[in-house]
């Protein structure tokens, strides 16, 4: 898990995160969510270990990240999987080469090993054969998403990143993304967070969810507390799109 104690982060005179605690349970799909400009990325950013919290202190697994050497930061990373907004494909190779790249920068497998590992994982998110040759540019936003998917839990790791995973997809596909990366959390048993604002992915795999507000955790709950909090900003961010609203009026009606 992840344990983060009162971290700040601050560039210059401006504290963009003020003081956030939390935990984040393996097994699980945590959700960071909030407006633009709450700290999301920079939160994130923190987490990943691309920003040193300005005070505060993060724990993976007992281990303080302040306390780290140079090196043990290093075997951190390679225990870091992570899914990127725009999915970040290496255009100049082939899916199987995509999914292949960590394996082959992190590890010591002979290649034979690292092709069935690399087509193990990619058959897990259910991409067809026949895609593995092609380049990212001749396959779907869809399928893109699997092979990132695919290329960040190639090395089997211990925490799993994802930055607004199903951003530019369609809802039924965005779903899918979802549930993905949730069943493969709880299959592989990693500690999963995701930075969102889509309601849709709130309520689909938000098992634990961080609501960020003004660069502090101005509310913490499941999927199901967070349609009943009567919590003004949190309600206004949950019930802000016309369907959640009916689904509002939905709940509102069954209570009288």
């Amino acid at each position: 898990m992840i344990e983060v104690i009162d971290i700040r982060k601050s560039f210059g005179d401006n504290e963009v995160i003020k003081g956030v605690s939390a935990n984040f349970e393996n097994g699980k799909t945590s959700l960071v969510i909030g407006a633009s400009g709450a700290g999301k990325t920079v939160f994130f950013k923190c987490l990943l270990g691309i920003y040193e919290p300005t005070s505060g202190e993060i724990i993976y697994d007992g281990d303080k990240s302040s306390e780290d050497t140079k090196e043990e930061k290093q075997e951190r990373r390679k225990n870091i999987g992570t899914v990127f907004q725009y999915s970040a494909l290496l255009d100049f190779l082939t899916v199987e080469e995509n999914v292949r790249f960590p394996l082959e920068m992190f590890t010591k497998m002979p290649m034979s090993e690292m092709r069935d590992r690399a087509q193990n994982i990619l058959k897990k998110v259910n991409l067809a054969e026949e895609s593995f040759n092609k380049y990212p540019s001749e396959i779907s936003g869809g399928m893109q998403k699997r092979v990132a998917i695919a290329r960040a839990v190639v090395t089997e790791p211990k925490y799993l990143f994802c930055d607004e995973p199903n951003s530019g997809l369609d809802p039924k596909t965005a779903t899918i993304i979802d549930n993905l990366i949730q069943d493969l959390t709880k299959e592989l048993d990693i500690t999963t967070i995701v930075n969102s604002h889509d309601m849709n992915s709130v309520m689909e795999i938000g098992e634990k969810i961080i609501f960020l507000k003004n660069g502090l955790k101005a509310w913490e709950g499941t999927n199901k507390e967070i349609l009943h909090t009567e919590q003004e900003d949190v309600s206004a961010f949950v019930y802000n799109s016309d369907l959640m609203k009916k689904v509002r009026e939905a709940l509102i009606r069954e209570n009288r």
